[in-house]
């Protein structure tokens, strides 16, 4: 179960590898895994949104919490979707479609050229539409009631960047929509749903992202993590 660490007294102590579903958040998963392990100090080292899936890193005991530093600073593999020719306001699938355009022209020097841009050392604006706190608030309650919030910047690193498939997805009321599948491999911090909007701002057709799955934590591999439903148990 956990990989122990820490106090040896302390078995329940450890980093739990849990393959997240989609349709529910990381804390959802940590109220999970703390029902299934009877453990009262539960938290987990880095979040997924409820539409991601993918290695989510619990952290269960004292000793394991105490480490969480150690787990958020270490580098991220996602494989995705991106949509180019649409644009949300959460810069993924979770709310309505704002505008539409036509992706049709969208070239793969076009692409290329884009993928360069973001590799290395980025100013990335995060989505308004996240956890992070501003005046004591996290972000996402601010923009449910349709505040207008700026949103400083944030140094990140993407180390590697790499489109993986690209493939027309139909049309919608006549203007052509593209899919681009894609792995990165990024710094703590960075915002996958800011890579598809600034992507497809990039290449003047607007984008957002359809699927993520996040691969992997430092050396933690996803395929060594366990299915959510190993911790469930009858009450």
């Amino acid at each position: 179960m956990p990989r122990p660490f820490g106090n040896p007294e302390s078995p329940a102590s450890g980093a739990v590898l849990v393959d997240k579903p989609g349709g529910i958040t990381s804390f959802g998963v940590v109220k999970k895994v703390r029902w299934g392990l009877r453990v009262k100090k539960v938290g987990h080292a880095g979040t997924l949104d409820p539409m991601a899936t993918g290695l989510l890193i619990v952290l269960v005991g004292r000793d394991a919490t105490r480490q969480q530093d150690r787990f958020m600073g270490l580098p991220k593999v996602y494989t995705g979707t991106i949509r180019l020719g649409q644009t949300t306001a959460s810069f993924d699938a979770e709310t309505p479609v704002e505008e539409s355009v036509d992706a049709s022209g969208v070239t793969p020097e076009a692409l290329e050229a884009v993928r360069e841009q973001f590799v290395g050392d980025l100013t990335q604006v995060p989505p308004i539409y996240s956890a992070i706190k501003k005046d004591g608030e996290r972000l996402y309650k601010k923009a449910r009631r349709g505040e207008t919030v700026d949103v400083p910047p944030r140094h990140v690193s993407v180390y590697d960047l790499a489109w993986t498939d690209v493939r027309a997805s139909g049309a919608e009321d006549g203007l052509g929509i593209v899919d681009v599948d894609f792995r990165v491999e990024s710094s703590k911090g960075f915002y996958v749903r800011s890579l598809a909007n600034d992507v497809g701002a990039a290449l003047g057709v607007g984008g957002h992202l359809t699927a993520l799955r996040r691969e992997s934590i430092g050396p933690f591999q996803v395929s060594e993590a366990l299915p959510l439903a190993a911790f469930e148990r009858d009450a």
